[in-house]
């Protein structure tokens, strides 16, 4: 475990009791640091709790909130629902994956910065198109505001 901190790790855990009936809020705690579960993470998480590691990974793969892939900095969701659809987030979609040298088969750019997904909808159809960067919805997107959006980004990173 090289890269991983386990003194957040366990902080986490101790903040939680390393209760096994707390694993979520374990998991998530875990999530939100490094943006994703890292395998190490939910090894030494599963030894710490007394739960098997197979358990853990269900948990993990169960609920659609967790992530056990790398993301970027900055998760970006396109919403592609059908008030976003019928407004273009196509376009825009496309103007995000030329901007971060992304594309639907790789979601993560190169620097690591960006993680572009695709969402079925994100509620906010009276603001469509809409993109969400990590917690913020950016409204009535179009491809130029999309590629700015990314360069603003970049600068603050």
């Amino acid at each position: 475990m090289e890269n991983m901190d386990l003194r957040f790790i366990d902080s986490v855990l101790e903040k939680h009791d390393s209760d096994k009936s707390k694993i979520i809020a374990i998991m998530q705690d875990v999530q939100e640091q490094y943006r994703y579960l890292p395998q190490e993470a939910l090894e030494y998480i599963a030894e710490k709790v007394g739960m098997s590691e197979s358990k853990l990974y269900g948990v993990a793969t169960f609920y659609g909130n967790f992530s056990l892939d790398a993301k970027g900095k900055y998760v970006m969701k396109v919403c592609r629902g059908t008030a976003c659809h019928v407004r273009k987030s196509s376009n825009v979609l496309q103007a995000l994956y030329d901007a971060t040298g992304t594309s639907e088969q790789k979601p993560n750019s190169d620097d690591g910065l960006f993680t572009l997904e695709i969402v079925s909808c994100l509620g906010a159809c009276g603001l469509s198109p809409v993109v969400m960067v990590n917690d913020t919805v950016h409204a009535a997107m179009t491809p130029e505001k999309a590629r700015a959006l990314v360069e603003q980004l970049k600068e603050e990173a």
